[in-house]
Formats: structure tokens, C-alpha cells, sequence
């Protein structure tokens, strides 16, 4: 599969002309990481999709800026079947990637800097991470063992090795980072702001994923707010 010139052109959509993540999301496969999806029916369920099965409808959803649901309250599109329709809201997806980049570049990164992803979702966020980091500086948690140990292998095939942790990030994290970024909402963050080391900074969704066509506004106290999701930072 010819995915490169499809990467290419979502770089250049979901970043700015000079960001350091542009060769990250240009070089990322992210069809690896969603070989399988759901898409509404407008009827109130939701339809399986296989990549593998229409490989230039895989091309045009893994590469586009638009998130991508994969699972659906406990159903998740890589144990469905053909025929089930599930009802109920999204409970995991491949976030749209322009939205990944604003949420990384609002974190403030640099490099050297020990990062702490929480929500690992399909792993493609902590691919774009690792791709700018260094694998080595980037811990992805996740409260599913399902969904922390397919991002493992599915980040293992492109010979990429983050340190991918199951764990409950209401308590105590895996470690200490200068940055921690949460794809999810939290209303506990005793564990988190525990686990940021002294000068380090913290991002945090408060609102339901996956968000779609979000736009943020930094207020001159620190604190970011996206549209449609509202989103936090504070410094520690």
C-alpha cells in the first residue's frame, strides 16, 4: 500500500507550515493503527468498516483529519462482526491528528522532554509522540489491557518501543514526567499532578471524546479552552 503521498497531504492539513510535528504525522502510518472502524448509520447505530476489505476507503478515513471511533460503549470494531449495529456513544477512537498536534504543541514539548500520554486509544497519538520525542522519553497509559497491549503491537511493527503501561491514572502514575498530556477527561487529577515534576506542565480534556473541529483560545492566566470540549492547562 502506497501510503506516503496520503500522509504527506494530511501533514500538510493538520500542521502549520513550520511545526516540528509535520515529518511525524508525514511518516506515521496511521492506517496501521485503525484497520477497522465504526461509521454512524444515521438510524441511530453504527456500521463496521474493514480496512483491509476496501483498502482505498482506508486510504481516504486513516488520512483525513477526522477522528476515527473505534469502539462503541464495550464493542470494539477490532472484535465486531459484519452484522452488528451497535447504539450508544463512541468510547474510544483514533483522535483526528490535527487536534493530537494542538493538544502535543499546547504541552509545551521540547526536546529531552519526559512525556506522560494518558488515553493511548489505538496508539496513533503515541506514535506521533514517540516520532518527536524519542521513544525512549514517552510512557502511554491506559486503563483497557486490550487497548494498551494492540497499540503495543501494533507500534512494535513499525519498530517503535514507547513504554506502553495499563494502569488507573486516578492514582498513582508509572512514574514522574516534565509533561503529562490527557486525550481523556479527568476529574481526578491528584495522581497526575503528583506525577509532574517541578516546573513541569500538565494538559487536561474536560469533555467527551472523540471532539470534532475543536478550536482553542489561550487566556493570558495559562488556562486553554477548546470549543465544542473544553480543555485545561496548569502549570506545576
Amino acid at each position: 500500500m502506497d501510503w506516503k503521498p496520503h500522509a504527506e497531504r494530511l501533514a500538510a492539513e493538520a500542521t502549520p507550515p513550520v511545526s516540528r510535528w509535520r515529518d511525524a504525522v508525514a511518516s506515521t502510518p496511521r492506517h496501521v493503527f485503525v484497520p477497522r472502524w465504526w461509521e454512524p448509520t444515521g438510524s441511530g447505530t453504527w456500521a463496521l468498516r474493514d480496512g483491509p476489505a476496501d483498502e482505498a476507503a482506508w486510504l481516504r478515513a486513516a488520512y483525513s483529519d477526522t477522528s476515527l471511533v473505534t469502539r462503541v460503549g464495550p464493542l470494539h470494531a477490532d472484535r465486531a462482526g459484519p452484522e452488528d449495529r451497535p447504539r450508544g456513544v463512541p468510547t474510544s477512537s483514533s483522535t483526528m491528528p490535527g487536534l493530537v498536534v494542538r493538544m502535543l504543541r499546547h504541552g509545551l514539548l521540547y526536546d529531552g522532554a519526559d512525556l506522560g500520554l494518558i488515553g493511548t486509544g489505538t496508539g496513533a497519538s503515541t506514535a506521533l509522540a514517540s516520532r518527536r520525542l524519542g521513544c525512549k522519553h514517552v510512557t502511554a497509559m491506559d486503563v483497557d489491557p486490550y487497548l494498551t497491549g494492540t497499540a503495543t503491537d501494533r507500534l512494535a511493527s513499525l519498530g517503535m518501543s514507547p513504554q506502553v503501561v495499563t494502569c488507573d491514572v486516578t492514582g498513582p502514575l508509572p512514574g514522574d514526567f516534565d509533561r503529562i498530556v490527557s486525550m481523556v477527561a479527568l476529574r481526578n487529577l491528584a495522581g497526575v499532578t503528583a506525577a509532574v515534576r517541578p516546573g513541569g506542565h500538565r494538559l487536561n480534556a474536560e469533555g467527551g471524546l472523540p471532539i470534532y473541529g475543536s478550536r482553542v483560545h489561550i487566556t493570558p492566566d495559562g488556562v486553554c479552552h477548546f470549543t465544542r470540549g473544553k480543555w485545561s492547562a496548569s502549570y506545576g
